[in-house]
This record gives C-alpha cells, structure tokens and sequence, in this order.
C-alpha cells in the first residue's frame, strides 16, 4: 500500500510527499543518533559523545520545518479522509522523533559522565543488545510507515513487549549487584539511566508503528489489547487484498 496516492492537484502529490521525505529524513536521523550515543558510551569516546550532544539541535530544527510544512499544507489543501490521517500521523510522529533524539542526547551525556567518573563495571552488554533492539525497532517502524504495511507495524508493537521484558531484566540485575556490592553505585546508576533511555526509545517507535495502523485503518489502537489490535490489522489487510483483487 503505497503511503500517498495520487491527486488531481499535482502541486499537492509535491507538498505531500515533501513533507513525508523529511519525515523519513528526520526518524532515520534519530535512529542513527542512539547508534552513534550507544557507540561512543561503549567505546569512552567523548569526542563522538559531545557530537551527538551537539546534534541534536539538528533534530530539533527538522520538527520545526516539517510542523512549518504541515500548517501551510493544512492550511493551502484542506486535507480529508485518508490525506488528514496521513498529516495528523505526521504531525504526531515528528514529536517521537524529537523524543528520541533527546533520549540519544541523555545517552551521550551518561556516556560523558561515566567517562569522567570511570566506567561502571557492569551493564555495557545489556545496553548494547537493548540498543540494537531498539534500533531495529525504530528502523522497522519507518519502513512500515513508507509502506503502510501493518503487518510489519504490528510486528513492531510486539517487539516492544520483548524490549520491555528485557529491560526489566536488566534493571533486576543491575540493581541486584548494587545491593551486593555499593562501591560502583554511581557509576552503575548511570548505566540504569541509559538503559531507562533505550527502552524509551522501544515506546517512540511503538507510538510510531500505531500511527501507521491509524493510517491505514481509521482506528486508534493506542492502549488497546493485543488481540483488538491484531483484528484491525488482518480486516485492514484483507481490505487492502481485497481493493487489489477488484482492480
């Protein structure tokens, strides 16, 4: 399903998909900021840490220039039906987007701090592997919504359980060794605190993958149970098989 259809205004399939461009721009610049946080935490490099901290103004400026792009299309086309659920998705998903570059700003600013005060000496594997997962995650939304694909948005919203799980277990861990041993309790905080970032950042692409189900549905399945959620997406891929067959 493609995420915009064509329209008589010629003009408009421009404006629209400008601003879908920058959107795509903007989510895959987030995701590449907690990889690059995650890398410099992992590695003590404060010289990538305080770049990543310095970036995130550029994800900052690109919400202000899509929200700019998103009240003149509003303003000039007027959308409805399926154009105003794209636009409203859009206009919500950028604030995800900015969250998480945020969340790689903490990251690199915990990597900063535990560079100065030594590293912990636990917690650097789970927050690799989380890292990754969350990645994976962010990625997998922004190509469910460049295809309007539910399924794979779906799939998205029941890797967050995964990452929720995980990052329980990491917490439990963590602060199982702090009760055992309090001479690093500072520096394994910090780690908590990344680890706290990253599962945030499994929520943002979640919120994302909804969005794409809103879009190609007309339902909110925000806080919604999984099987409710899972028959909107089969009745929407049914729906979607079905116009394909009666073409």
């Amino acid at each position: 399903m493609p995420i915009t259809e064509k329209h008589l205004s010629k003009s408009f399939d421009n404006d629209l998909n400008e601003v879908v461009e920058l959107f795509m721009q903007m989510g895959r610049m987030a995701a590449e900021q907690v990889m690059i946080a995650t890398r410099a935490l992992i590695a003590a490099d404060e010289t990538t840490a305080k770049q990543v901290i310095a970036d995130d103004s550029l994800i900052n400026q690109l919400e202000i220039k899509i929200d700019e792009q998103i009240i003149l299309l509003v303003a000039k086309r007027q959308p409805t039906a399926n154009d105003l659920r794209l636009v409203m998705a859009l206009s919500k998903g950028i604030v995800d987007f900015e969250r998480v570059g945020d969340e790689a700003e903490k990251i690199a600013r915990m990597a900063c701090q535990l560079i100065e005060d030594g590293a912990s000496p636990k917690g650097y594997s789970e927050v690799q592997h989380l890292s990754n997962q969350v990645r994976l995650m962010l990625l997998n939304a922004l190509e469910a919504f460049a295809r309007m694909d539910t399924q794979q948005a779906f799939s998205v919203l029941q890797s967050d359980t995964a990452v929720d799980e995980e990052y329980q277990s990491a917490t439990r861990s963590l602060m199982t060794y702090i009760m055992e041993d309090n001479r690093h309790v500072s520096k394994v905080i910090n780690i908590l605190w990344v680890l706290r970032a990253l599962e945030r950042v499994g929520d943002h692409a979640r919120n994302i993958a909804e969005l794409v189900i809103f879009c190609a549905s007309g339902k909110d399945v925000r806080h919604t149970d999984f099987l409710r959620v899972e028959q909107i997406v089969q009745q929407t891929t049914d729906a979607g098989l079905g116009r394909q067959h009666s073409k």
